[in-house]
């Protein structure tokens, strides 16, 4: 039995922090960071690069989970789009192909905070030279889109991290317990 993590939310919200956190809290697992398929130079976003970053992430994410080593995936990004979500999961193969892990349950879920805690967080990044100041515009616009997703939402404003990884892995919990 597996269960693929799948964490979202708008930037600087504390996806890696908290699925750093979760991966201590459960067995056999690996964390990945949707962030470094974009670690590039230049950074382009368009068509061709989006297509290649997905399919970077769905292989990455189908050979852990195929492995047999691995019963937790944890995967972080902004995943702001129901359309990102559905792709990435739509190429995972769960539905029993070959080669595939069969018995995965998939836990999507969003991190949310209010706009004045997710600025507070950002300022506080920039201010440590982690992001610089623009980055509180593109998140809040982000946030925004996070609502219509088929995710579960948990707001972490008023939340530490490693709360809001207990919260996820009681939540991981439940659903493999369902699943099997």
């Amino acid at each position: 039995m597996k269960t693929l993590y799948l964490l979202g939310g708008p930037m600087g919200v504390g996806k890696t922090t908290v699925g750093k956190l979760l991966l201590k809290k459960l067995p056999a697992g690996v964390f990945l960071d949707g962030d470094w398929c974009w670690n590039a130079s230049p950074f382009v976003v368009n068509e061709e690069t989006k297509a290649m970053v997905l399919d970077n992430i769905t292989h990455l994410l189908k050979n852990f989970l195929s492995c047999s080593v691995y019963e937790n995936v944890i995967f972080c990004w902004v995943m702001h789009e129901q359309e990102i979500l559905d792709r990435i999961l739509s190429g995972l193969g769960l539905l029993g192909e070959q080669g595939t892990a069969q018995k995965t349950a998939v836990l999507s879920v969003s991190l949310l905070a209010s706009p004045e805690a997710l600025t507070e967080r950002i300022l506080a990044d920039a201010a440590a030279g982690l992001r610089d100041d623009r980055a509180v515009e593109r998140s809040l616009e982000r946030l925004k889109h996070y609502d219509s997703l088929n995710t579960i939402k948990i707001d972490v404003s008023r939340l530490s991290a490693e709360e809001a990884a207990g919260k996820i892995a009681a939540l991981g919990a439940e659903a493999a317990a369902l699943f099997r």
